[in-house]
């Protein structure tokens, strides 16, 4: 069956906030997709015609001199506020005037009310007579809003009457001047701060999500109806100033350009789309940091594991005992310094040591212990603690299972740095490649014991005895899979698949084997992909009868490193331990 859009030459739109900022580009843009009839309406007086000084003056300094002059003319002082008032009238009055010229231009019909939406009555009377030109509403696009942007402490009534009234409020009077049943569009403006909330915008996040369960009621009351919440980020214009999309790019959040958001609602208005009443389109409101205590904090975390809440395990067993990847025990640390502390993110840690691995047998303990101490912070800059995984057993003995000495979180991390001795020629000495690692055994070659949580490396690039160059790809688990060990910013699973290329250096050269002991220093830069191609560059850097240690430099084609794990040493077992898994 197609599907096929209710929008008419004949339908009628009626766009709160339509006429000027984002919402007049995205009417223009509707437009421009399906010309057909649109009402703006806005408190913005709508000039005949400009005064004769201010017309085809364009320039700014050049206009408020003008009003300045005029000012003069007419016996009053020409006070900053009153030549600004003037000057915002006079912008105004052209903005709305463009976006009417565009709308017609694109085959639309559009015509301008000046109104405030919050104003039930004086709405529902000077509609009438607009829709008696038109014909009847059939579609709503509620973008009026209003910012009072301050710390809660300091929000007056006021403040929060002019935020909530121009979304809650508005809304009402709009819906109340259209029959329900002749309604087949209702797109309500809403914002990522009513879906994450954001600091000094308690209101306006209220207002938002207020819209956001409006949304949810109309659709299931009136479910012909299409109806979207669209949470919108910041746009590249708009709200966002200059000085807050530098704070923005300072915090990460992405900023929407008017192209492609603009697009973005036409898209959300295809008949595709017609049950989805919500939609978040932009990157999360990140707070920045609150100040640090300079006094040094303790934690400590208890966690009850189990093989069941983490399926991944099964992908993980070694000797016939499903075993905790060393690199899940760094992204439970990691994550718990990070969740102390939003904001800060890991850039390295050093000198991890596995003690004693945990086994999901009979010996798993009854509950395990994550001891965080802090040793240093710096206000707006790093934060470093040390970190001890522990247990007891039922007689009441310590075991210690894992330890870090230096976790380094950081507000900003540095650029990624260049590999500089990328290497990526194929030399072909490895025949075996993708999922044979991990299935196929050889008179030289014992696979991979990792499932399908840690795979794959897709194929060895070239090889000799002082490196190793993979290329792998990381297809990505559920959350389900991950149980209790979820992926942030560290990803535990596509870590581990990082140090398979030692197995396989190890096993062409030594025919032997070896399980992670101990990390001297671990750095990140970016997350690397899942579900894309990325490289391994594993150089050895010393081999002994009983252990061996490498670097591994994780980097896209061109070398920009993600990630490096350097002085990782592997502890040499025999081939025999692992058999009982084949």
């Amino acid at each position: 069956m197609t599907l096929t859009t209710k929008i008419r030459p004949t339908s009628v739109f009626l766009v709160s906030g339509g006429a000027k900022g984002i919402t007049a580009k995205c009417a223009i843009k509707l437009a421009q997709h399906h010309p057909c009839k649109f009402i703006l309406i806005g408190r913005s007086e709508l000039l005949d015609k400009e005064p004769d000084w201010a017309k085809d003056c364009f320039d700014e300094p050049i206009l408020k001199k003008r009003i300045m002059e005029y000012l003069l003319s007419l016996g009053e002082k020409p006070m900053p506020m009153n030549v600004q008032k003037l000057y915002n009238k006079i912008i105004s009055n052209r903005e709305i005037k463009q976006t009417l010229e565009a709308i017609q231009q694109v085959g639309g019909d559009a015509e301008y009310l000046s109104v405030d939406v919050t104003n039930g009555d004086d709405l529902k009377q000077r509609l009438a007579s607009v829709v008696e030109r038109t014909g009847p509403i059939t579609g709503i696009i509620h973008g009026a809003g209003n910012l009072a942007d301050k710390l809660i402490e300091k929000k007056t009534e006021q403040d929060f009457e002019k935020v909530y009234t121009a979304k809650v409020k508005g809304l009402e009077n709009l819906l109340s001047c259209v029959k329900p049943n002749q309604l087949e569009y209702l797109v309500l403006f809403s914002s990522v701060t009513g879906f994450y909330g954001n600091i000094g915008q308690t209101d306006y996040a209220i207002a938002n999500e207020i819209l956001n369960k409006s949304a949810h009621l109309v659709k299931q009351r009136y479910p012909e109806c299409h109806v979207v919440a669209i949470n919108w980020g910041g746009w590249e214009s708009g709200m966002v100033t200059p000085e807050l999309k530098k704070e923005f790019a300072r915090r990460g959040i992405d900023i929407l350009p008017v192209e492609v958001g603009t697009q973005m609602l036409v898209n959300e208005l295809h008949p595709i789309n017609q049950g989805t009443a919500q939609v978040v389109i932009g990157s999360p409101l990140i707070p920045p940091p609150a100040p640090l205590n300079p006094e040094l904090q303790t934690y400590r975390i208890r966690r009850k594991l189990s093989l069941e809440a983490n399926p991944f395990l099964l992908d993980h067993v070694i000797g016939g005992k499903p075993v905790l990847p060393a690199t899940c025990a760094v992204s439970w640390i990691v994550n718990s310094c990070e969740e102390l502390y939003p904001g800060y993110r890991l850039f390295n840690y050093t000198d991890f040591k596995v003690l004693k691995g945990i086994y999901f047998t009979e010996t798993l303990a009854n509950e395990y212990i994550l001891d965080l101490q802090e040793t240093a912070k710096t206000d707006s800059q790093e934060i470093i603690f040390q970190a001890k995984i522990w247990s007891k057993t039922p007689e009441g003995k310590i075991n210690y299972h894992f330890s870090i000495d230096h976790v380094h979180l950081v507000r900003e991390l540095p650029n990624r740095p260049t590999y500089e001795s990328l290497n990526l020629a194929e030399d072909n000495i490895i025949t075996i490649t993708g999922r044979d690692f991990y299935q196929k055994t050889t008179p030289s070659f014992f696979p991979l014991f990792h499932g399908i949580s840690f795979q794959e490396l897709t194929g060895v690039l070239n090889i000799s005895s002082e490196k190793i160059t993979t290329e792998c790809i990381w297809q990505g688990i559920t959350e389900q899979q991950q149980g209790q060990f979820p992926i942030r910013w560290l990803n535990p699973y596509l870590i581990d698949l990082s140090t398979h290329p030692l197995w396989i250096w190890m096993q062409h050269f030594h025919q032997e084997i070896c399980l992670p002991a101990s990390i001297q220093k671990y750095e990140q830069y970016a997350e690397t992909p899942s579900h894309t191609p990325f490289y391994v560059s594993c150089e050895v850097k010393g081999k002994t009868a009983t252990s061996v240690v490498a670097d591994f430099i994780v980097h896209d084609a061109q070398g920009q490193i993600y990630s490096r794990l350097l002085g990782g040493k592997g502890v040499i077992i025999p081939t025999q331990s692992l058999k009982s898994n084949s």
